[in-house]
């Protein structure tokens, strides 16, 4: 379809983000979501999951780089990778910039979302598919984190937000299962929105991340699709405090790298929280 209209993100109720679609690319409902492609001239490919905005072709790399980069040059040893969700294949693209990675898991909910991804983010997912470290396992991501024998050394939650088949991934109970998954000096990564709109998720899940992990931080990561200030990303890890990771270490595991947003320097800046995002995970923590 062709012609302008306006599509708007629900997600934060009584605020709303609009895109003029200069085209509707596809409309679909799926067994479990409500997708919507359109292109905009600022964002270009503009994909929505229930109303929501889940990736842009002009801004997934901000996003995709720091979810994959802080853990992966984190780790001494990333050879094992999970990604939960990431249906848009942009963050296993990043994962796999990393040579050090020997294989990559990704669990997806819903077939038809990789497959659409696959047909329109070429631009940005193709090599994925062309790579024999990458296995995908259509699976709900909660029930897998419960009953699968494998273990990871990098595990990474790129979900929607806590509504709908993302809630679970969100529970006290997933994240026990997270940490059984990992191997020692194992890191997890999750998505957790921005604290601006969402204090009361970016409490619970973090006061729930710190129930189970010994190191428990957020960093940040401005993507200008995901509006209200900040985006928070959790890092939740038994051994690896993010501190006491050295810049000069990051550079060296990233020196053959090419990215647009992630750098060691900026690894470590993400870390520095404005004062009302710490005030939120110290009462997160203390719960």
């Amino acid at each position: 379809m062709s012609g302008r209209t306006t599509f708007s993100e629900t997600l934060h109720g009584d605020v709303l983000l609009s895109f003029t679609a200069d085209e509707v690319l596809h409309e679909e409902a799926t067994e479990h979501h409500r997708l919507e492609l359109i292109r905009n001239a600022v964002f270009g490919k503009v994909l929505l999951l229930d109303g929501a905005v889940q990736v842009t072709s002009a801004d997934e790399f901000m996003y995709h780089e720091m979810m994959a980069h802080v853990p992966l040059a984190s780790h001494p040893d990333p050879a094992d990778v999970l990604i939960i969700g990431g249906g848009d294949c942009g963050l296993a693209e990043e994962v796999l910039k990393h040579n050090r990675v020997k294989s990559l898991t990704q669990v997806e909910i819903d077939q038809s979302v990789l497959d659409f991804s696959r047909r329109h983010f070429s631009e940005f997912n193709a090599p994925v598919f062309e790579d024999p470290r990458f296995e995908v396992r259509i699976a709900d991501g909660a029930a897998f984190a419960a009953q699968t024998e494998d273990r990871f050394d990098v595990a990474i939650v790129d979900s929607t937000d806590p509504t709908g088949p993302g809630a679970a991934l969100f529970a006290p109970s997933f994240y026990a299962n997270l940490k059984r998954i990992l191997k020692p000096g194992g890191i997890a990564v999750t998505q957790n929105g921005v604290p601006f709109l969402q204090r009361d998720e970016y409490l619970a899940a973090f006061g729930a991340l710190a129930t189970v992990f010994r190191h428990v931080q957020s960093y940040l990561v401005t993507v200008p699709t995901y509006f209200g200030g900040h985006m928070t990303l959790g890092w939740a890890s038994e051994d690896v405090d993010p501190a006491n990771v050295d810049e000069a270490v990051l550079a060296k595991r990233t020196k053959d790298i090419s990215t647009h947003y992630y750098t060691p320097a900026h690894h470590r800046a993400a870390f520095v929280l404005p004062r009302y995002i710490q005030e939120l995970l110290d009462e997160a923590k203390a719960r």
